[in-house]
Parts: C-alpha cells; structure tokens; sequence
C-alpha cells in the first residue's frame, strides 16, 4: 500500500488542509479531486516536513490553515523549505449551510477541498521584521488597557471602603489619581488598607513608567527609514499625529495590495452589510471586520479632521442631514479619510485640503 501511494503521488498536485491546535496537527491529503491520505501528528514542524518529503517526493504540495494563535510562523517555514502555504481567515472558510458537525477532521478535509477549488481568501501575510515592530503598537495598547483596569480598580476600593465622598463624581483624569493618592495619604487608614492602595497605585506607576517607554520606541520607529516616508505623508492630513500614523503604518502594511479603494474599505469594515434576496434589498450597519482598534483611531482623527478640511466638514453634514445620527455620519467620514490616506500613500503625495464647491 506504501508503494502504491508514492507510485500514485509522484509528480502529482497535492493539496493540504491543516488543523492547527497547541499539541496535534491533522492533515487532510487531497489530489485530483479525491482524499488520498488523512494523518495527525505532533505540533512540530520537522514531523511535518519529513512527512512531506517521505509520502510526497517530487510533488507540487500546497499547504492551507486558518490564521489563529499561532500566527505565521508555519507559514514562513513551509515558504522557506519550497512549498506553497495560504493563510486563510477562519471566518471566511465556506461550508455547506446543512453543516451540524465540527470536529478537526471535518475542519481539515472541507480546508483541502476548498484549497484544491480555488474556494478559499487569503491572509495578507507580512515579513517577520514588520510584525514584530507592529507587536510594539500593539503592547501599547494592551499597556493603555492596564492602565484602565487599575484605575477602575483603585475607583471601585474608594466606593467599596466609603473613600469616595470628597472626591467629584463623573469621570476621571490621569490627574485625579495624583489627587487621590495626595488625598489618601492626609487620611488615617489601617496599615491593611494603605497597603492595598499602595500596591494598586505602584503598579499604575509601573504601566504608565512602561507606557513613556512603548511611545519613545514607536517613536524611533516612526524616524526608520523603512516607516519614515509613510508617517510623515500620513502626518499631512488633519488629524493625524505621530503616534496614529507611524501605528497605521504598522497595521497596513503594504497598501499597494489593495487594487481598488473598495476592497480596502471592506478590509477596514466600514462597508454596508448586505441582507438582500431577490428583490428585497437591505443594507445593515458596517461589517465591522478587521481590526477595531484601527477604526476607533480612524473615527477619532475624523473629528479633529473635519474642523480643517471643509470637504469632510461637507460630508459629515450631508449624512447628518439624510440620517440625523452623528455616529454613522462621523463613520462615513472616516470611511472617506482612510480612503484619502489610501490615495496619498499611494501616489506618495501629501495630503492636500479640499475645497467644497
């Protein structure tokens, strides 16, 4: 049976679905539209490979698996070995509408079937030195979250232990907890007591010691020749800083991979979701898919824009008018300045304001 299946799959065309998971990877083994193998082995790539070059010699393999926690460090490895690897996102593999089962076996045969058919999309995979100079946007924004959470925590032992009376209701500054811990420390508190708020105000310390140092090396990021040129083309346009550009640069990557400007504003999920059959029409809220963060900074830098740019000032009223809710106007305008940013990245232009005729 051994020889027979080398003697079958030499020189032939394979395609194969991979279940990722932290201990195990199943593999579904398909050529000219049939399952010729199915296997599960350790997670480690050198059991992948041998398996590969032993089952599969002088064959034109093509590897698919769903973008997830391990990001694309499998895909880097099978690249550099030869082979083909598409990086697909999970919430886009098609599968049959009568589907009840899931399981990793189903998973990785309906991937095989959907590579071998050209069914499939394919992630936007960036070199190794762009993720993980984007790992530093990102450690910003979990530090940022930190920051939140014991904050909220040191709040809700005010409330909890009675602490709260003298200090103003509504919400709170960065400046408020300087007050609050000057305000603590005039009051007499058990030694218990003091010790808690003592170590909720060191670690918030800490976070915001760590958030100074995250932003002075986003910084020298943003002065990299590799990053520099696109940060300050970014920087052109109203309301972007140094901080959003150099991290929309991070986020996008290469923004030449986006042919048409719809496509990247479906990458972006600020695209009408689409409820339509026959001849009943319906379009919902946006999408929403992407990354979030990316659109709260693109709305963000929308409200300062449109106080300089009278073309978006123009187009906020506009959606005002026909929909009478700010939230979806600013959104339209912020669709309308990625799309700028888009432009200018592309052509390598700066950002000129517009002129409402």
């Amino acid at each position: 049976m051994k020889k027979q299946t080398e003697q079958i799959l030499r020189n032939e065309k394979i395609f194969i679905g991979l279940e990722d998971s932290k201990k195990t990877w199943k593999l579904c083994v398909r050529s000219g539209d049939m399952i010729v193998a199915e296997t599960t082995m350790p997670a480690q790539y050198e059991a992948l490979r041998n398996y590969l070059n032993n089952k599969f010699p002088e064959c034109q393999i093509q590897v698919i698996y769903e973008a997830g926690f391990g990001g694309f460090e499998l895909h880097d490895q099978l690249v550099a070995d030869g082979w083909e690897c598409v990086v697909t996102p999970p919430h886009t593999v098609t599968e049959e509408k009568c589907q009840r089962k899931k399981n990793d076996r189903i998973d990785c045969r309906r991937l095989a079937k959907n590579l071998e058919n050209g069914d499939y999309h394919e992630c936007f995979v960036p070199d190794k030195e762009l993720r993980e100079d984007r790992q530093i946007s990102r450690t910003y924004g979990q530090v940022n979250e930190d920051i939140k959470r014991t904050c909220n925590r040191i709040r809700r032992m005010l409330e909890f232990h009675g602490l709260d009376k003298d200090l103003p209701a509504g919400i709170w500054t960065s400046a408020m907890y300087t007050r609050v811990k000057k305000h603590l420390g005039e009051l007499e508190l058990s030694n218990s007591l003091r010790f808690s708020f003592n170590m909720m105000f060191r670690e918030l310390e800490h976070l915001r010691q760590m958030k100074k140092d995250i932003l002075l090396q986003l910084g020298e990021l943003a002065k990299s020749n590799r990053y520099k040129e696109s940060v300050e083309l970014l920087m052109s346009a109203p309301g972007i800083g140094k901080l959003t550009a150099i991290r929309l640069v991070l986020e996008w990557g290469d923004i030449s991979r986006f042919g048409r400007k719809e496509d990247f504003a479906s990458f972006l999920g600020m695209v009408p979701s689409d409820y339509s059959s026959g001849e009943q029409e319906h379009q919902g809220h946006i999408t929403k898919q992407g990354n979030r963060d990316v659109r709260s900074w693109l709305i963000e830098c929308s409200w300062v824009a449109i106080r300089f740019d009278p073309v978006l000032l123009d187009k906020f009223r506009r959606v005002l008018r026909h929909c009478g809710n700010k939230k979806k106007a600013i959104v339209a305008v912020a669709r309308k300045l990625a799309l700028r940013l888009r432009r200018i990245l592309l052509s390598r232009e700066q950002y000129v304001i517009g002129v409402v005729e």
